[in-house]
């Protein structure tokens, strides 16, 4: 067990690390300044929200099959499958950890913040958390049901009251909760080899998708809204149980763990010696990409059997992901630290200000793009062309999140997030 909180005194995280406090406007729920913000995490998370769009467009596009096993849809040769590489190595389950570890430092921001108001922050959180759980279910159930905010809001009522936990604890608490999950994934695996023939290929009929669900899906999401409603609604209320319980829960509050350790020793304040952030690509070229590699190796000698892709094949990346999520924390700490390539931080910064808005934005491009209410395009469309989509979307957000920041304070979502919260509507225009 952890060793027994800090005790609750009024004082920073880290004497040597400021957090720039705004506590008269938490006190009013206004915003923090523009000059008070950790531009640092705001550049991070501009790229996790960004970066994230790369897997989700698979789910956008294609059947959920072809998430987990890209040989079960669609092409696999060429600049397909150089495509689907370069997303394994460098994306997949990586900008999910990144934000699964910016959740964890917010917390831990915003309930110093507020405790230095003498306040117990303990309500505010809690309707934050709420309030989020509620745009996630909405999110799920009526745009696209691949949403994390639900999970996000889930993981954050846990994990809260561990904020005050001293970084060592913090570290081996949240190894420990990934690796629950990853037995998870041994265990279901171990049992699928233990029954014979006939049940086995039964069960893993039963347990992933097969040719016919996935021919349902493809029509469900060819059709109109009311006629994609049940199959999302059903695909959504799955992830938010069972995913939750057997997968999500543990893997994303380990992550948060380590966010917050990583937020109290410094690292995402852009502080840290150029050293320590060279270590963590170091890290994650010597050893991450490697292992990913490895395992991209076992599942083509599976012949992409999908119980193994799914589960001990999975496992490589599962734990590789993480060290190439410090790698990209890295990689941005050190532009922002020597102010390297300000062409770019700036508009992420502006990106990442209005992450919930941008992610939103994506569903409903993307549902726009391939569902039927919109364009119809849902397993129409291969990985080389889902790039493309990727890309452009990219463009447009980088350009219209300066532009609307240059005119208002919040981004949408934002917006209305802080106004469910606080129960009182936040200025919304920039004074002139």
């Amino acid at each position: 067990m952890p060793s027994a909180p800090d005790p609750p005194v009024a004082r920073p995280i880290l004497a040597d690390v400021p957090l720039h406090a705004d506590l008269p406007s938490l006190a009013r729920s206004g915003p923090v300044p523009e000059g008070e913000r950790i531009e640092s995490l705001d550049v991070l998370r501009g790229l996790a929200v960004l970066g994230i769009l790369m897997m989700n467009i698979q789910l956008f596009a294609m059947p959920s099959v072809a998430y987990e096993n890209p040989a079960k849809f669609g092409n696999l040769q060429g600049l397909n499958y150089a495509v689907w590489l370069g997303g394994q190595i460098l994306c997949n389950g990586k900008f999910y950890g990144i934000f699964s570890m910016l959740f964890g430092a917010g917390i831990v921001l915003m309930s110093s913040r507020h405790e230095q108001t003498g306040r117990s922050a303990v309500g505010i959180h809690y309707r934050r958390m709420f309030t989020l759980l509620l745009i996630g279910l909405a999110h799920a159930h009526l745009v696209w049901n691949g949403d994390i905010l639900y999970f996000y809001a889930v993981c954050g009522m846990i994990v809260y009251w561990a904020r005050r936990w001293r970084p060592i604890w913090l570290i081996l608490t949240g190894v420990v909760l990934i690796g629950i999950t990853s037995g998870i994934m041994e265990l279901g695996y171990a049992y699928l080899q233990g029954l014979d023939g006939e049940e086995r290929a039964r069960t893993v009929a039963e347990w992933f998708p097969s040719a016919e669900s996935t021919g349902k899906e493809i029509e469900a999401f060819r059709g109109g809204w009311f006629e994609q409603l049940p199959f999302r609604s059903r695909f959504a209320f799955h992830f938010e149980t069972k995913g939750l319980v057997g997968y999500v829960a543990a893997s994303s509050s380990g992550l948060m763990l380590l966010g917050m350790a990583l937020f109290k020793l410094g690292f995402l304040h852009a502080r840290r010696p150029t050293w320590n952030y060279a270590l963590l690509i170091a890290a994650a070229l010597g050893i991450g990409i490697p292992v990913i590699l490895i395992g991209v190796n076992r599942l083509t000698e599976s012949g992409w059997r999908q119980d193994y892709v799914s589960l001990r094949g999975a496992q490589y990346n599962y734990w590789a992901a993480p060290l190439v999520s410090l790698g990209w924390i890295g990689c941005i700490m050190l532009l922002c630290k020597h102010r390297a390539l300000t062409w770019l931080t700036g508009p992420l910064s502006d990106v990442g200000k209005m992450a919930l808005t941008n992610y939103l934005m994506q569903s409903v491009i993307c549902t726009t793009i391939f569902y039927g209410h919109g364009c119809g395009l849902f397993g129409r469309v291969g990985r080389t062309g889902q790039l493309g989509i990727v890309l452009a979307v990219w463009l447009f957000q980088l350009i219209v999140s300066p532009l609307w920041l240059a005119r208002f304070r919040f981004g949408p979502a934002e917006w209305a997030w802080r106004w469910m919260t606080y129960g009182r509507r936040p200025t919304m225009r920039r004074v002139a």
